[in-house]
């Protein structure tokens, strides 16, 4: 049995898993079935968060819709996932940035990186 988990998971691991760290400002490419047909839909926003490691590891994108915020948990090595852009690199000193949920405006924004 354990050894039949062993094989799903590295056959479900991505061979190219998207380098992007906390605080990068992200274009997650989505696939989406409507019926027989499968559509991209992108979620641009800040990563705020990645949790765990290996098969399991999730990362947390934010980002504001008509004045509310929304973020969507993305697992890296789902299938869903077409792919992950870097729009920007941000400078930040933490590993996870909740503190972004209580800020507006300009507060929310993280300083730009240039590499």
């Amino acid at each position: 049995m354990k050894n039949a988990l062993l094989l799903i998971s590295q056959s479900s691991l991505k061979e190219n898993p998207p380098v992007f760290d906390v605080g990068d400002t992200v274009k997650v490419h989505v696939r989406i079935k409507e019926g027989e047909k499968f559509r991209i839909q992108i979620f641009e926003g800040t990563v705020i968060a990645r949790q765990h490691g290996g098969i399991s590891e999730t990362f947390t994108v934010r980002r504001l819709a008509h004045g509310v915020g929304v973020e969507r948990v993305f697992p890296v090595h789902s299938p869903v996932i077409d792919k992950v852009q870097v729009v920007r690199h941000g400078k930040i000193r933490r590993a996870k940035l909740y503190y972004l949920r209580d800020r507006v405006g300009k507060a929310a924004k993280v300083k730009e990186v240039i590499r």
